[in-house]
């Protein structure tokens, strides 16, 4: 085995296992173990080659999550045993998923990698549920944003988000929701702003819709689980016109609107 070879760092997606790309699907191919997330779908963990090994490292809110320092010692551990070393990341290693932190602990080590990126399922989600994230006139800006506020952090200036971008994308948002509509609401947005939540982008897509002023309460009424995608911008109202229904029932998506 030819420990030269660098750690792969994939982006595998939002879900859909078709939406991995060529080049993450021929290094996760290659590979000899693959320490995954824990929402990865299990097709694409097919794409692993026969006798690699897999191992879940993933982190879920309120689920037993393995330590960041871990996940870094163990890709160190392995790559120096001269195993060929994949990192399966939902999305894109870099958009909310502490890829730069595993790349500086490889390059710490003296570790070659490789970054391949990945859909993320912020811009998935919308797309799949026929929303455009731009369009002309009437959303020239995007915000990607988390709602999970790391220990410690200073309070979400929601004035600052609210005026950032036409249009705000909302990643592990589903515990904050009512905190994140009053801040917005508190901050100027209009309370008939267009808002979708996107349940389990791509794979088994469920959306609910309502104005801002009513995204919590019509969430938590239709029971909204994590994983999901909120988006929030006057974008939205284009879901009826755009979203290809026929297509997304093949999918296996369903739509859940107030």
């Amino acid at each position: 085995m030819d420990a030269r070879w660098p750690v792969a760092l994939i982006g595998a997606g939002p879900g859909d296992p078709e939406l991995i790309t060529r080049k993450g699907a021929r290094l996760l191919q290659a590979a000899d173990i693959v320490f995954h997330d824990a929402l990865i779908d299990p097709g694409v963990l097919d794409l692993a080659r026969p006798g690699a090994r897999l191992v879940a490292v993933g982190k879920r809110g309120g689920h037993a999550s393995t330590a960041q320092l871990a996940i870094h010692e163990q890709l160190i551990r392995a790559w120096r045993a001269g195993l060929r070393v994949a990192r399966l990341k939902g999305g894109d290693p870099f958009i909310f998923g502490r890829g730069g932190e595993e790349c500086m602990a490889l390059r710490a080590e003296g570790i070659p990698y490789e970054l391949v990126p990945g859909v993320t399922s912020g811009s998935a989600a919308a797309t799949y549920a026929g929303v455009p994230l731009t369009y002309r006139a009437m959303s020239r800006s995007v915000l990607f944003i988390t709602g999970h506020r790391a220990r410690g952090a200073d309070p979400v200036d929601w004035q600052a988000v609210s005026r950032a971008a036409d249009t705000l994308v909302v990643y592990m948002g589903v515990e904050s929701l009512p905190i994140l509509c009053a801040g917005l609401l508190a901050a100027g947005r209009s309370p008939s702003t267009p808002a979708l939540a996107v349940e389990w982008a791509t794979i088994s897509q469920r959306e609910i819709a309502a104005p801002l002023a009513d995204l919590a309460a019509t969430c938590d009424r239709a029971h909204l689980k994590s994983p999901a995608i909120l988006v929030i911008g006057d974008v939205v109202a284009l879901r009826d016109t755009l979203a290809l229904a026929p297509m997304r029932a093949e999918r296996g998506a369903c739509r859940a609107a107030s």
